[in-house]
């Protein structure tokens, strides 16, 4: 692919174009929703996700004016209960309609991102299909799940942080922490990339083009993926007007709607939605490593200290990420979130939402090929998923005692996690998102309007 220029072949067909893409999904996500109510009408399994019909209960009881935490097991922000009021009085599949809607958006958004730094269309296209064609993603919002409003939150975040707009990026970072409390874990590298030789007054900050990466070598790149901070240095530009009122407007959006939700809903709201996160212990069986050791313990009750401590690997990994990939932003929260989800005490399906947003905005930078790497490390997470899925299986329709087993297929597929994680940070080109001013007085600078 020759550099700086888009001949034929780095343009797709007609058929696959950006805007054809798009209808097709839209089309393809009406179809599900509908499908979806004829099944659940008609069949035994039903199609609707279970917790959409939380989130209905949830929104039912706020349009009566009650409070939405009076459902069992509702456990997120009242503004997704306020969202969804809809369902009681419009029709039931209204949340579905919206999901899918903001699961078209986070296509709209990722193409927007590649574009934005000069990724060829034809490899843009490519990226947003892997996820608008993911038979995952493509069913959790048709499903009726609300990951796809928090994906599109944070990918609205980085397209504000692109242009420039510190104030729009702050307060929706603030509102989706707010919503859903594991995106507090970008604030690191976020504020590291606030730099004021980055970011400036009125002025769009310089992108890192996908040409530009390009000439690198792996030299050059192990180079500043081993970047390592000066701590007297980072403690004196800690301060800076970006970093102050970037974490001013989050902080206080953040603060404001636990503070409205907590002058309604009192402690309910602050138990469910935020405490029983940062101290849950579920000893139903899911993917963590964590499960089986709760499910031992879970009579006897866990001290707060107990809780917390299994965070301490988590914490670990996370600043080990961040110290060595934040210039390279997107990268680095795609590290992050995989990290995050991989070693968390309760792991669902559903959170696999949270990176696989994110996957596409890193590809073009991938030197994997996907004969034969590509393949080997899709198998072994497939296979590790599958294998732990057939021990669940046994254990909830079998009604077997293999607790043990799924235990290991757990530790299994927390390897597969971290051997695919490390073959996608070994074949990654490193890229910044951002390019230093070299002067004070910077060219080619783009004004905001």
């Amino acid at each position: 692919m020759s550099r700086g220029s888009e001949n034929t072949d780095d343009v797709p067909p007609k058929w696959m174009s950006f805007r054809s893409l798009l209808v097709f999904s839209m089309i393809l996500r009406v179809f599900l929703i509908v499908y979806g109510e004829w099944q659940d009408a008609h069949m035994e399994v039903r199609y609707t996700d279970v917790d959409y019909i939380v989130f209905s209960d949830a929104a039912s009881l706020m349009a009566s004016g009650e409070s939405p935490y009076k459902r069992t097991t509702y456990r997120y922000s009242p503004l997704l209960a306020l969202l969804l009021t809809p369902n009681s009085f419009f029709h039931r599949s209204f949340g579905k309609f919206l999901f899918s809607a903001s699961d078209l958006l986070v296509g709209w958004f990722i193409h927007t991102i590649l574009k934005e730094r000069k990724v060829p269309e034809k490899i843009c296209t490519y990226s947003v299909m892997v996820w608008l064609f993911n038979p995952f993603t493509f069913t959790i919002g048709t499903r009726g799940n609300c990951e796809p409003l928090v994906c599109a939150m944070i990918l609205w975040i980085i397209i504000s942080l692109m242009q420039g707009n510190l104030s729009q990026a702050a307060f929706w970072y603030g509102l989706v922490v707010h919503f859903r409390v594991y995106p507090i874990i970008y604030a690191l590298p976020i504020i590291l990339v606030l730099d004021s030789k980055i970011f400036r007054s009125g002025q769009k900050p310089p992108l890192e083009n996908w040409n530009t990466g390009q000439t690198k070598t792996p030299t050059s790149n192990t180079e500043k993926k081993t970047f390592l901070f000066n701590l007297f240095t980072a403690l004196k530009s800690l301060f800076s007007r970006e970093r102050i009122m970037f974490g001013l407007i989050s902080g206080g959006v953040f603060l404001a709607c636990n503070a409205v939700s907590f002058y309604f809903y009192g402690h309910e709201f602050l138990h469910e939605a935020l405490l029983y996160h940062l101290t849950r212990t579920d000893p139903r069986h899911n993917f963590s490593i964590y499960f089986y050791h709760i499910y031992l313990h879970y009579e006897g009750q866990f001290s707060a200290v107990e809780k917390l401590i299994s965070f301490l690997p988590q914490f670990t990994v996370q600043f080990a990420l961040v110290s060595c990939f934040w210039q390279d932003l997107v990268f680095c929260i795609f590290l992050q979130t995989v990290a995050f989800v991989a070693f968390n005490k309760v792991i669902t399906a559903q959170y696999f939402v949270w990176f696989y947003c994110l996957l596409p905005l890193i590809l073009p930078w991938s030197r994997m090929k996907l004969k034969w790497e590509g393949l080997l490390c899709i198998i072994l997470w497939i296979g590790a998923q599958t294998h732990w899925l057939l021990w669940g299986y046994m254990l909830e329709f079998k009604g077997l005692n293999v607790f043990l087993q799924l235990w290991v297929a757990g530790l299994l597929f927390l390897a597969a996690n971290t051997f695919v994680l490390v073959k996608i940070i070994q074949r990654h080109r490193f890229s910044p998102l951002f390019t230093r001013y070299e002067s004070s007085s910077p060219k080619h600078v783009k004004k905001l309007h």
